[in-house]
């Protein structure tokens, strides 16, 4: 048999060399679209500042980024779709406030800061990316409201809505196809609805009820697959699993507390949230101090798998985008716990707790576009 030649060793080897960098390159590349880091904004209402922390993903251990003044007590925040701002409540002064934010860093810079009007400050602040406003509910004024950010991010003084409705607002909520928007009250015991209209803005479309007498809903969360939604029930102490119909809105169909039979001590609920899974909902419970969790099945309906101990007064908590960490926010003890996550089973383990300040009052985690 002939042997084969190489007419020319140099072009040979340099074509090697050549497609080795080129896959050596590739797999570069794909290695490093898929890093994105996760940044969570801790506000400290006493110290007026956000607390800004990098998330290891393996670990769930919180590197301290940055601890950024603000001019009053931050409550509430949110970020658009595109990750470039961060909105804030900033209660004391009746205000709210956008800042840039770093996607390298995951710092921040101030960009506008307006008065909602005296006396209202925002329990609650949301982003419409179809109006391009920021949504803000005002438990005190019992209203809610939306102002237009222009594309620098700087929030638009005249508000583009305000609607009147009742004392106890606590939040606005879209539903995942942002055609509707959801007002939970506490003391009328309704979530005030609104369907979205030919102008891009919003009209009244009646009140779906608490899914007790004396519910008392306060924040909702949508399922991410399901035609459903869940409330926590402040002064009802349980949670409301509700169907959601494109055409008439919400309809209570399961109400479950969030405590133990046991429990004989004063308790109201605060956040909800659902796993990114969809497999899991929980409750946070001040007083009992717990997460109350639920086990969601196919259909929707709740079954309870117990609460697990998190810090003082839980107003606040959250789940990062992958659904591994849960971060439980002690209002009263300023200290931030982290959970890992069973993403089988839905049980909670507390991995360490953060010292953060005198008080946590709303925590919030940011997954940045992939690098």
């Amino acid at each position: 048999m002939a042997k084969a030649t190489i007419s020319n060793p140099l072009a040979f080897h340099e074509d090697t060399a050549m497609r080795f960098l080129l896959t050596l390159a590739f797999f570069l590349g794909a290695v490093m679209t898929v890093h994105a880091d996760t940044f969570v904004y801790v506000s400290m209402a006493p110290e007026k500042k956000i607390q800004i922390y990098r998330l290891e993903p393996k670990d769930g251990t919180l590197a301290a980024i940055d601890s950024f003044a603000v001019e009053g007590s931050p409550g509430s925040l949110c970020v658009d779709p595109a990750k470039k701002y961060l909105f804030a409540s900033l209660r004391t002064i009746d205000s709210l406030a956008s800042y840039a934010i770093d996607a390298k860093t995951g710092k921040l810079s101030l960009l506008s800061t307006i008065l909602r009007a005296k006396a209202s400050n925002a329990a609650f602040v949301n982003f419409d990316v179809k109006q391009g406003a920021l949504l803000s509910a005002s438990y005190m004024a019992g209203d809610w409201s939306a102002n237009k950010v222009d594309d620098a991010g700087k929030l638009q003084k005249d508000a583009i809505s305000l609607v009147k409705t009742k004392p106890t607002a606590h939040a606005a909520v879209l539903e995942p196809a942002g055609q509707w928007l959801f007002v939970p009250h506490v003391e009328p015991n309704a979530i005030y609805q609104y369907r979205r209209n030919t102008t891009g803005g919003f009209e009244s479309a009646g009140q779906a009820k608490g899914g007790t007498p004396k519910a008392g809903p306060r924040h909702l969360a949508f399922h991410p697959k399901l035609k459903m939604a869940y409330s926590s029930d402040e002064t009802g102490n349980s949670i409301t699993a509700y169907q959601f119909d494109l055409d008439k809105g919400l309809s209570p169909v399961q109400n479950l507390t969030t405590l133990p039979a046991d429990f004989k001590g004063q308790n109201t609920t605060a956040e909800v949230k659902v796993h990114p899974s969809g497999k899991f909902v929980w409750v946070s419970n001040r007083g009992h101090d717990s997460l109350a969790g639920f086990a969601i099945d196919e259909k929707g309906k709740l079954t309870s798998i117990g609460q697990t101990p998190t810090e003082k007064t839980p107003s606040s908590f959250e789940i990062e985008q992958e659904g591994r960490w849960l971060f439980g926010a002690g209002e009263g003890s300023g200290k931030l716990a982290v959970f890992r996550v069973d993403e089988s089973s839905g049980a909670l383990t507390r991995s360490h707790t953060v010292e953060v300040g005198k008080s946590v009052t709303w925590v919030m985690a940011v997954k940045m576009a992939s690098k």
